[in-house]
C-alpha cells in the first residue's frame, strides 16, 4: 500500500517514568488521537522548542511534575485522520519536583503497576512498546475500549 501520510509529520514528544517502586506514570487522555484511553504523558512540539523539552513541558501540564529528560527510549510514526501523520519520540524521564494532578488534556494522571498497564486500553503500539522494555510481562492483546 503506498504511503498516504505527510511529507512533514507532526512531532511529538512523551516521557516514559517508572517510579522505585516499578509503576508507570500513565494520563488518561482527554482529546483525540485516541480521546480515553491511557497513554504516556506528551504531546505537540512547538514551534522552536527542541523534542526534549516539549516532552519536559508535557509532563508538567499534563501530570503537575518537573522531570529530567534522559534517553530517547523509541519513536513511531502514527496515522493519523486526513493523512496527517505524528512522529512520536519518548524519552526516559526522573521526577525531580512537583505534585501529581491532571491538567491541561488529561482526564486522569497516575501511577500505573504492570496488572493495571496489561488490563486497561493503551493507545496504539504503546502496548508493543512496553514489552519491548520488560515493563509489561505479558503482551496481552489491547481491552475492548467500549467496556
Amino acid at each position: 500500500m503506498p504511503y498516504r501520510g505527510t511529507v512533514n509529520p507532526v512531532l511529538a514528544a512523551g516521557a516514559v517514568i517508572v517510579d522505585d517502586d516499578g509503576r508507570v506514570l500513565m494520563v488518561k487522555r482527554g482529546h483525540d488521537p485516541e480521546k480515553g484511553r491511557w497513554s504516556v504523558p506528551g504531546g505537540h512540539v512547538e514551534p522552536g522548542e527542541s523534542i526534549r523539552d516539549a516532552a519536559a513541558r508535557e509532563v508538567l501540564e499534563e501530570t503537575g511534575l518537573r522531570v529530567e529528560i534522559g534517553d530517547e527510549m523509541w519513536c513511531t510514526t502514527i496515522p493519523y485522520r486526513d493523512g496527517e501523520t505524528f512522529e512520536i519520540h519518548d524519552f526516559a524521564a526522573t521526577v525531580v519536583g512537583g505534585s501529581l494532578r491532571a491538567g491541561d488534556d488529561a482526564d486522569e494522571a497516575r501511577w500505573m503497576t504492570r496488572d493495571d498497564l496489561e488490563h486497561l486500553p493503551i493507545v496504539a503500539t504503546l502496548r508493543d512498546y512496553f514489552h519491548q522494555e520488560g515493563l509489561l510481562s505479558v503482551n496481552h492483546p489491547a481491552p475492548n475500549p467500549s467496556r
